[in-house]
């Protein structure tokens, strides 16, 4: 597989006033990654673990957990692929604020009684505090390591990136693609060495939170961002689908059998590089399906059924982990054959039903109501 980059044309950004256009593959993006960390979550890390844990899928299904990975490029290449020049840091920080926190706060209230009332996790005043507010991955200490909702925990390295946004896009923008280049794959490798350090010096519990911890998954969000910024200035690369979709496909393969092919430093290896390489075929897929919508060619990911089920990806990802661990600790789990899918399939319709009433009457209403709520002073 060979990724030239083709020569740019134009070689500068648009104007402050010119919109780039929606892509609707990328919406359709977000329900595959959501649905991905949705079967890893439900099938397990390790064998006679998860709910329904079908042979078929497993072990290749724990590379799901990666999905969040590729939510962090994702989000990068969205905020700069939308960046209008001139919008007020205030008013950036407001709609961010209108999107994220009326659905976790209503996906949190479930969580509060089938994991900690009903469930018995354990956990104190200021760890659920702290979700509450999506700074929890900032406190090594938080009781448990991912209190209330747990998967909100991706929330609170979405905020960081948030309130980091409006302060780097101008300097990045300033900057040559060349040198922006240099400085996502800097980070990459940045990301590779803390991996590798955090393995050979801290504890499980420590390495852990270090890996979910804000800044160290900056890299992702540059990566992006970067991308995005590429895009628009009109480079291009000379990708196919089909070859990246097998490269992936090849590499998930190596990864979920690296115990069994391969010597234990080439392990390591594998394990440390795992979030950056995720994070390079994550922007490859981001740029060459963008690509694709650009040039015109449309395929099922920007169908309708697609995009109305990435628009509702957000509430899904929120509530699935909630669903699973109820259904679990009600029914007990299934038995570990490809029986199972049939369980995993109707798990997903039901949180798929649940994902769109959450999306048609919290989600969507609340960010209506908050940009008509918009302060005057941040909408001058």
């Amino acid at each position: 597989m060979t990724a030239t980059l083709l020569p740019a044309a134009p070689a500068r950004p648009r104007s402050a006033d010119a919109r780039a256009p929606r892509l609707d593959s990328l919406t359709g993006m977000r329900f595959v990654a959501a649905l991905a960390v949705f079967v890893h979550h439900t099938t397990g890390l390790a064998p006679g673990s998860g709910l329904a844990q079908a042979p078929v899928l497993f072990p290749y299904s724990t590379m799901g957990v990666n999905g969040v990975g590729f939510f962090f490029v994702l989000s990068g290449f969205l905020l700069a692929w939308g960046h209008r020049p001139g919008t007020r840091r205030g008013l950036f920080y407001w709609r961010r604020a209108g999107r994220i926190w009326p659905a976790h706060l209503a996906a949190t209230i479930p969580c509060i009684w089938v994991f900690h009332l009903w469930g018995g996790v354990p956990t104190d005043a200021f760890s659920f505090v702290t979700s509450l507010l999506l700074v929890q991955t900032w406190f090594p200490g938080v009781v448990p390591m991912f209190p209330g909702n747990g998967v909100a925990w991706t929330l609170s390295v979405e905020v960081f990136f948030y309130l980091l946004f409006p302060w780097v896009i101008g300097p990045a923008l300033r900057l040559r693609t060349r040198t922006l280049a240099l400085l996502a794959a800097s980070g990459l490798a940045a990301m590779w060495a803390v991996n590798w350090w955090a393995a050979a010096h801290l504890s499980p519990f420590a390495r852990e939170w270090v890996m979910r911890h804000p800044v160290t998954r900056l890299p992702e969000f540059a990566v992006g961002l970067v991308c995005a910024i590429a895009l628009r200035r009109g480079h291009r690369i000379a990708l196919r689908p089909a070859a990246l979709l097998a490269a992936s496909a090849a590499y998930t393969a190596v990864y979920c059998h690296r115990t069994g092919w391969f010597s234990p430093d080439t392990v390591g290896q594998l394990e440390w590089t795992v979030r950056p390489l995720v994070a390079v075929f994550s922007a490859l897929f981001i740029v060459v399906y963008a690509q694709r919508e650009l040039s015109g060619r449309r395929g099922a990911l920007s169908s309708r059924p697609m995009v109305l089920l990435g628009a509702w990806s957000y509430a899904f990802y929120l509530l699935h982990q909630t669903l699973n661990r109820y259904v679990q600790d009600t029914w007990g789990r299934m038995r570990p054959d490809n029986s199972a899918l049939f369980t995993l399939c109707g798990l997903a319709v039901a949180v798929i039903a649940l994902s769109w009433a959450l999306f048609t009457y919290v989600e969507e209403p609340a960010r209506k109501w908050w940009s008509r709520h918009t302060p005057r002073r941040l909408a001058r």
